[in-house]
């Protein structure tokens, strides 16, 4: 009885110890992108007009993510241009759209 409760925690023992330990070397990991690295991916294939990039970058998060994650990137560049021109973001905005600025 006391050996088989002996095998038990030793397979138990080893099971832990398998789930706690590093990936194997000769397995390449999975990378997974985050909505920035795809917006930003996507944005700078779209302005470089690659559609191979375009495609591959849509594949990285769901559409939802990716909007969401171009909509803060153009949020972040509208700023930052602002700032570097002492304007308004919504001047700076409309500039970039061809709009006249109100």
């Amino acid at each position: 009885m006391v050996d088989r409760l002996r095998k038990f925690f030793a397979r138990l023992e080893s099971t832990e110890s398998q789930e706690n330990r590093p990936p194997r070397k000769d397995r390449p990991e999975k990378r997974t992108h985050n909505l920035f690295e795809a917006a930003a991916a996507y944005v700078s294939a779209c302005a470089e007009d690659d559609q191979d990039g375009i495609d591959e970058a849509a594949t990285w998060v769901s559409p939802e993510a990716l909007s969401f994650g171009v909509n803060e990137l153009a949020c972040r560049a509208v700023i930052a241009l602002a700032r570097e021109r002492d304007e308004s973001p919504t001047a700076v905005a409309r500039t970039l759209l061809g709009l006249p600025v109100a």
